[in-house]
């Protein structure tokens, strides 16, 4: 069924677009949602002043996220995480924290710009994508480090090792011994 857009809608099309879609998209979401109408010719010239705005602004958000990824090009990121002795991380780094890290230095990133596998559960140096617009990516390298308030704690987890009285009062009593 083809429709013309009245709305800009990802991935299928800007302000004035005649698309081609399945009728149950038509009937369940675009037209319901007055996102869409019948391409008559009317139509299509009440939306041409739309479609010139339209395409103005994506061009000036495409500039944008251009000069974004220029921005983004060198920049290394340092997120500070607890992890235990062998590296391991008590929780995980993933897009939202890579992302916050992003806004910290002054750079405007979403959460779901930052495309990740699978989240950083280990103390690491990765290379991540972010993708900025359709044609638009850059990497970004993200250090994963310990926290510092994760090391004072190990240390003071080793100071608080059991001996064994106090193994003995835990556990019921003294432990029989061979005579």
């Amino acid at each position: 069924m083809k429709l013309l857009l009245k709305k800009d809608i990802p991935s299928l099309g800007i302000v004035g677009d005649v698309v081609n879609v399945s009728s149950g998209y038509a009937r369940n979401y675009l037209l319901p949602q007055n996102l869409a109408t019948q391409p008559t010719e009317t139509n299509m010239k009440m939306l041409a002043d739309a479609r010139a705005e339209a395409e103005a602004r994506r061009k000036s958000h495409l500039d944008k996220m251009a000069a974004t990824a220029e921005a983004l090009a060198d920049v290394e990121v340092t997120i500070e995480a607890a992890a235990n002795a062998e590296g391991v991380l008590y929780g995980s780094v993933g897009p939202r924290e890579v992302s916050a890290a992003l806004r910290d230095l002054g750079h405007e990133v979403t959460t779901a710009q930052v495309r990740m596998h699978d989240p950083l559960k280990r103390l690491d140096n990765v290379m991540v994508d972010v993708v900025l617009a359709d044609k638009i990516e850059t990497k970004v390298k993200v250090w994963v480090v310990r926290s510092k308030g994760s090391e004072e704690g190990e240390d003071q987890q080793e100071e608080k090792s059991w001996s064994e009285e106090q193994e003995e009062v835990v556990f019921g009593g003294a432990q029989e011994r061979d005579e």
